[in-house]
């Protein structure tokens, strides 16, 4: 097994104590242990991929578990916080509809050879989701000492590379999906 295996597996081991660290610390000065394991869980993201192209070791199973690690990890994130009135339904249901949609083309041109590799646009997306996810983490601190909607600011940051990234794809890639195929 690869190390980027690895830290892929590592992220999975990450969500549970997520879950569990942010039931125990969501609210209060504590609110930063649960957000610190989210962000190194997402930092793993990163690095996992970089490790797997940097040595050359991109594996069927990288591939497969990388990002369905990735999106439970942010849709355990996004229930928790829409479940504490902290985010909104509607925005959760665009985030986590808009992984679904790409996932299906995904999974469409795998069934025909066909790799859709992360746009710019998309990691753009990704990046904002997460900055997002983790002011509302952390109760939009530092903001909130001086009033200032940060979290929610970053939620309609997030939520425009969200549906814009989401337009990106099925434009760039409508042909998979033809009708008379």
């Amino acid at each position: 097994m690869t190390i980027a295996n690895k830290i892929t597996l590592l992220r999975i081991c990450l969500i549970p104590v997520f879950i569990v660290a942010y039931f125990a610390f969501r609210d209060g000065p504590l609110v930063a242990i649960p957000t610190a394991v989210f962000a190194v869980a997402s930092f793993t993201d990163f690095l996992d991929g970089y490790l797997a192209r940097s040595r050359n070791e991109v594996t069927t199973f990288g591939k497969f578990m990388d990002p369905i690690a990735d999106k439970v990890l942010v849709m355990a994130a996004m229930l928790l916080l829409v479940q504490d009135g902290k985010l909104s339904a509607v925005a959760a249901i665009v985030f986590l509809s808009r992984e679904f949609i790409i996932s299906g083309f995904r999974l469409v041109a795998a069934a025909g050879s066909v790799v859709i590799a992360a746009s710019p646009l998309a990691k753009v997306k990704t990046t904002t989701q997460l900055i997002a996810l983790i002011l509302l983490l952390l109760n939009n601190f530092p903001f909130s000492l001086l009033h200032f909607p940060m979290a929610q600011i970053a939620v309609w940051v997030a939520l425009v590379f969200t549906v814009w990234s989401g337009i990106d794809y099925i434009v760039k890639n409508r042909g998979l999906l033809s009708v008379n195929k």
